[in-house]
């Protein structure tokens, strides 16, 4: 199927911040119909979030302050891609920073975009078991609880509510299908 036909064109640009985190700019693009407007969007390095399932079926969880909806959220392990860091890299860091656990064997899920109206964004998901508890190692000014659920309990705070983060909802999906077998994961052992 062609797209040509909804595809803009950046004729212009214009960087309105570059922080310490992210990266604002505005485009003026030209629309399919020949006309100019704008788009403002944020640069992101990309991330990962990690879907940690302990040999008993339990799943590794947080519970996180997130300043901009000044709310403690549950959520999937996750965190961004250092420059030049691989994406199983980063999810292995982050497991064993984040909670202290790290996995013998991998899969990578799939890939979600959570803001395609204004970020570049993209979140890598990755699946972990084989899961041996170590010690965590926050970065300075990360404050996070660690706990673990099972799958139905976590699908419960879905449905009523209380989880709301894209992330994971997202992983919830991924979860639910792989384990009634609809979906598959192609598993590597990676050394931990």
């Amino acid at each position: 199927m062609a797209d040509g036909h909804l595809i803009e064109v950046k004729v212009g640009s214009e960087e309105i911040l570059n922080g310490k985190f992210l990266h604002v700019c505005r485009d003026t693009v030209r629309l399919p119909d020949g006309t100019q407007t704008t788009r403002e969007y944020v640069i992101h390095p990309g991330a990962v979030m990690i879907v940690a399932q302990l040999d008993d079926g339990q799943l590794v969880l947080e519970r996180q302050y997130r300043y901009p909806v000044q709310a403690v959220m549950l959520e999937f392990p996750a965190g961004k891609l250092d420059p030049g860091e691989a994406s199983l890299a980063c999810a292995q860091r982050e497991l064993r920073e984040e909670t202290g656990y790290t996995a013998r064997q991998w899969a990578k899920a799939g890939m979600l975009h959570p803001v395609i109206s204004y970020s570049t964004e993209f979140i890598d998901v990755w699946f972990a078991r084989g899961l041996t508890l170590g010690e965590r190692k926050l970065d300075a000014g990360e404050f996070l609880d660690v706990f673990t659920a099972t799958p139905t309990e976590l699908l419960g705070w879905c449905g009523n509510g209380q989880v709301t983060d894209a992330k994971t909802l997202v992983g919830v999906l991924w979860l639910q299908n792989v384990l009634s077998g609809t979906w598959a994961l192609d598993w590597q052992a990676v050394a931990p």
